[in-house]
């Protein structure tokens, strides 16, 4: 407890100033009809009544810190009443000691009750409502935001789910730089970007009980208030959003861009195909509008750790790796040209914990390459020269990616600590998925250019083998779904469809993206449609109009 207003006591009265009939309970000061001689005759300090006094329902003595009576009684004296955590999703009433945790269907399960009250510190709690549950990762903002206090309960559940869960979700490897977890502290002060962190949580909380093999609707009451929050969430940061960028007067600022940024990942976990191209078409009209305003914010300090420029160069990055790996498997030319600014390339090594799904920036920029390449021959091969030259570009590219050292790439990297030969080895695995799904995507250009079909199943098997050694490895597999939908489109056996299938069920186990459910139903109609012509199509320009241009990374 400590002391937070300076008290005059009135001299007029024996009585405590609370008992004081000219004492203002309100504006702490005295009518200023009363004399200034009797009002200011004696002047002292006094503390606010202590919370453990006034829960015990007994009056405080307000002597200091601790009070005198709490001593006595030898209890801990508090300023306010302490945050407490209690397991179950109720302190009280017919869901107390209720938990949806850990339950693949939602559905509330009876835990014992806590009978005595656990108050909330870093060491104390089990679960505390601003602790990660992985090593000592913690969010400070969280307890010392006064902006917190303003929330609702189900808000500050929805923001200990996204600390928790989906900071580590979109991210290669958590740590105490998550990009993710910075917008929190950002989204405290800004309606926008909050309604996206919560639907963003309260998606993938209501995606824990669907079935890989059957969507349904929700039936159990937690999925049920979960797909609720959700869809009002939504509603809401899309309406915010809608009134910042329809009004003129309203600056368009570095959160609005994350707003915009946290809803493609929200169309993931939804299904993948219901828009994202047009946030993304909308976050590269700000970022190049809204550039030099970032430049001249560049240091300012507004997160755990983060500037804003920090913010906005993960952001620009990780649209510029969602706009290359994600047109891969689009129409062609359905996305605008976004001029990346190249941070990556003033930067000595790559930073694994700023990236979301850790592609080597050598092999996204050789994959946006082909992928130019792939829109400039669609609808019509090119004839004489120009296809010379389309030939001899494509072959040197599909040479430097051969050439590309995943191994040494991986040992490059920059991590918090020292990577161990395992994390080494496991990194340059995740590289050689990309590098091997890059040379399977760039001979399929290559073919359609010389009008040849080449086959690749070596490279195919290499893939599987790839994919199979990162199963057993959570944080990297959920970053091989662009490889694994690469592989089922070259891929012929049963036993390797089965495998792949396998994979993406793995898959969505891990992330809980609904566009994963999306990739396994394109692929088997993919498979289907291959049986009954019996040739292999050119996938590379058809699969966009039969994957209803769906993101698949």
């Amino acid at each position: 407890m400590v002391t937070k207003k300076r008290r005059r006591a009135c001299s007029v009265s024996r009585f405590s100033p609370w008992t004081c009939p000219i004492w203002d309970r309100e504006s702490y000061t005295f009518p200023c009809h009363i004399p200034h001689s009797l009002c200011h005759i004696q002047m002292e300090i006094v503390c606010d009544p202590c919370w453990t006094c006034r829960n015990r329902r007994i009056q405080c003595d307000q002597s200091g810190t601790p009070c005198a009576k709490c001593e006595r009684a030898g209890m801990e004296c508090f300023d306010k009443r302490p945050l407490r955590w209690v397991k179950g999703v109720a302190i009280r009433g017919k869901m107390q000691g209720h938990s949806y945790e850990g339950l693949e269907d939602g559905t509330p399960v009876h835990t014992s009750r806590i009978k005595k009250s656990a108050i909330l510190t870093p060491k104390k709690s089990s679960r505390a409502l601003v602790q990660a549950s992985a090593g000592s990762r913690t969010l400070p903002v969280t307890l010392q935001d006064p902006s917190m206090s303003n929330l609702d309960r189900t808000s500050k559940y929805y923001i200990d789910y996204y600390n928790e869960c989906i900071c580590k979700l979109f991210i290669v490897y958590d740590s105490a730089r998550n990009p993710f977890r910075s917008l929190i502290s950002f989204g405290l002060k800004d309606p926008v970007l909050q309604k996206g962190i919560l639907a963003l949580a309260a998606r993938h909380h209501a995606n824990t009980g669907q079935s890989f093999h059957q969507l349904q609707a929700p039936t159990s009451a937690g999925r049920i208030n979960a797909n609720r929050d959700a869809l009002l969430f939504k509603h809401q940061a899309m309406e915010a959003l809608s009134r910042v960028l329809s009004d003129g007067r309203i600056a368009k600022s570095d959160t609005t861009v994350a707003s915009i940024f946290l809803l493609i990942f929200l169309d993931l976990l939804e299904s993948g195909s219901e828009g994202w191209n047009f946030h993304l078409e909308g976050a590269k009209s700000l970022i190049t509008s809204h550039r030099p305003l970032l430049e001249a914010q560049a240091g300012i300090n507004n997160g755990p750790g983060q500037t804003v420029q920090q913010i906005w160069e993960f952001i620009s990055s990780q649209i510029h790796l969602i706009e290359t790996l994600g047109a891969t498997f689009l129409r062609p030319k359905l996305l605008s040209e976004f001029i990346f600014d190249g941070q990556a390339e003033r930067r000595p090594h790559e930073e694994i914990e700023q990236s979301f799904l850790g592609c080597p920036e050598f092999l996204l920029t050789a994959i946006q390459f082909l992928s130019k390449e792939r829109d400039a021959i669609a609808g019509q091969i090119p004839e004489g020269a120009a296809l010379q030259t389309h030939i001899q570009n494509t072959t040197a590219m599909m040479e430097l990616i051969q050439d590309f050292d995943s191994y040494a790439w991986a040992s490059s990297v920059q991590r918090s600590g020292q990577s161990s030969p395992d994390e080494i080895n496991n990194l340059c695995t995740l590289s050689q998925a990309f590098k091997t799904g890059a040379l399977l995507y760039g001979r399929r250009i290559l073919d359609a250019l010389t009008k040849t079909i080449t086959m690749q199943d070596d490279l195919v098997s290499e893939l599987l083998g790839l994919i199979d050694s990162l199963k057993d490895n959570e944080a990297l597999f959920k970053c091989v779904l662009w490889a694994i939908f690469v592989a089922g489109l070259e891929c012929r056996s049963r036993a390797q469809k089965d495998f792949l299938v396998e994979s993406l069920e793995r898959f969505w186990t891990a992330t809980r993206c609904l566009n994963v459910i999306n990739a396994a139903k394109i692929l088997k109609d993919y498979w289907d449609q291959e049986e009954s012509l019996g040739t292999s199509s050119q996938w590379i320009f058809d699969i966009g109009r039969l994957g209803r241009d769906c993101l698949l990374i």
